[in-house]
């Protein structure tokens, strides 16, 4: 049985301890640089990064075959301003993330952990928030829709409390950026919420 074929957009380290200059691994390292965590199989890589071609992409995914799946589909669609990276969103964020860095995070459908006794693995907390603040740039927003509404509430409040954000309108993905979780669930009313890092 052959293996499946690695992707050319994968971002790799052999450092995993310090910051990471994630967009010198870009043909074009000054454009803005947009992050979408889980990014699964890249559904919305493909679309936004097409769109936006002045704009670097990085999907960071946890599991193998999808980050296999989201590089592949980004090549064949010659997506030049796509990078894929393999890491736990909360690390990648949190300890190898630069300061005043991303311009916007995109968190689609993030796991809900919904049994009790496990809500300490949600990617969301206080100790989150302060990563969160840190690596956006000026004026760097957060774009976050899940289909569990207890989350979303669980995260909606976190961010409306934090005054280090602003609320804006939610971002809406058009249809060709809905993510493979969002076709799956759409039936199901979705939570969307977006905000922005405010600059004292």
């Amino acid at each position: 049985m052959s293996k499946k074929k690695k992707t050319a957009l994968r971002i790799t380290t052999d450092n995993w301890l310090d910051p990471f200059d994630f967009k010198s691994e870009f043909p074009n390292p000054e454009h803005p640089l947009e992050i979408d965590i889980g990014s699964g199989k890249g559904r919305f890589l493909v679309a936004r990064s097409g769109k936006f071609p002045e704009v670097n992409y990085l999907g960071i995914e946890r599991q193998l075959g999808r980050i296999n799946s989201s590089g592949r589909r980004c090549e064949r669609a010659g997506r030049q301003n796509c990078r894929v990276f393999r890491m736990e969103g909360y690390y990648a964020i949190s300890k190898m993330m630069p300061a005043d860095y991303v311009a916007n995070y995109y968190f689609f459908f993030p796991d809900p952990w919904p049994k009790e006794r496990h809500n300490d693995n949600r990617l969301f907390n206080p100790a989150f928030m302060n990563a969160l603040f840190r690596t956006l740039e000026k004026d760097g927003c957060l774009h976050v829709a899940t289909d569990h509404l207890p989350y979303f509430e669980d995260i909606y409040a976190l961010l409306q409390k934090d005054e280090r954000f602003e609320e804006i309108e939610a971002f809406e993905p058009d249809d060709e950026e809905r993510t493979d979780f969002e076709i799956i669930f759409s039936h199901k009313e979705i939570g969307r919420c977006s905000f922005k890092k405010r600059m004292e």
